[in-house]
């Protein structure tokens, strides 16, 4: 059985890295075997913060560098990253999961399927809340949208409820979440849909 492989994509700063690090502390009291994989341009600097934060074994955590926009290395040819699963899984056979986090970039970025099996995409509200009105393809295509930094809200002036009514308007009921990384809201919800939905389909 192969690993499930998990895209997490979204703008810079929307926090996919704080989001898999809390990720990752679900994973180990399943004890459910993961790796990750980071998309950088030119630096292998999310891979660093993840190896930094002890939640997961350095040689589980492997950094690809772009060289290009963002988005080309998991949509347009995604072969270095299908290399680098291919890779860990070999090294790892008890591997269940790895997580594919995406370069920072905007909201067209998609992911392939010849990559990932299913993929999230993660915007904050301090973005504005007209994102979802935007319709961008990672926003509408993405298995499920994360709307983090909730607690942000108040200080962006940002309506998060008419802004999750939106979000789930435009994407016809499929599913949203919200999250807050500093105190963990919304990680269990996500961590159990990953669990039952991808891992354990």
């Amino acid at each position: 059985m192969t690993a499930a492989r998990i895209g997490i994509g979204g703008p810079v700063g929307s926090g996919k890295t704080a989001l898999i690090e809390q990720l990752l502390d679900n994973f180990k009291k399943k004890s459910i075997s993961v790796a990750v994989i980071t998309n950088d341009l030119v630096t292998d600097e999310d891979a660093l913060r993840i190896r930094k934060s002890g939640k997961l074994k350095e040689d589980r955590v492997v950094a690809v560098q772009a060289g290009a926009c963002p988005h080309t290395v998991i949509r347009e040819d995604p072969s270095l990253n299908i290399s680098a699963a291919d890779k860990l899984e070999s090294k790892f056979p008890d591997l269940k999961a790895i997580l594919i986090e995406s370069g920072g970039d905007n909201l067209a970025s998609t992911f392939s399927l010849d990559l990932v099996d299913w993929w999230m995409f993660v915007i904050d509200v301090a973005g504005g809340d007209d994102i979802p009105r935007k319709n961008g393809p990672g926003v509408l295509n993405c298995d499920l949208l994360v709307i983090n930094k909730i607690d942000l809200a108040p200080y962006v002036g940002v309506n998060l409820e008419d802004m999750l009514l939106e979000a789930k308007s435009a994407r016809h009921g499929r599913k949203v979440i919200s999250s807050n990384c500093k105190t963990g809201i919304g990680v269990d919800e996500l961590f159990s849909i990953i669990e039952n939905e991808v891992i354990f389909e």
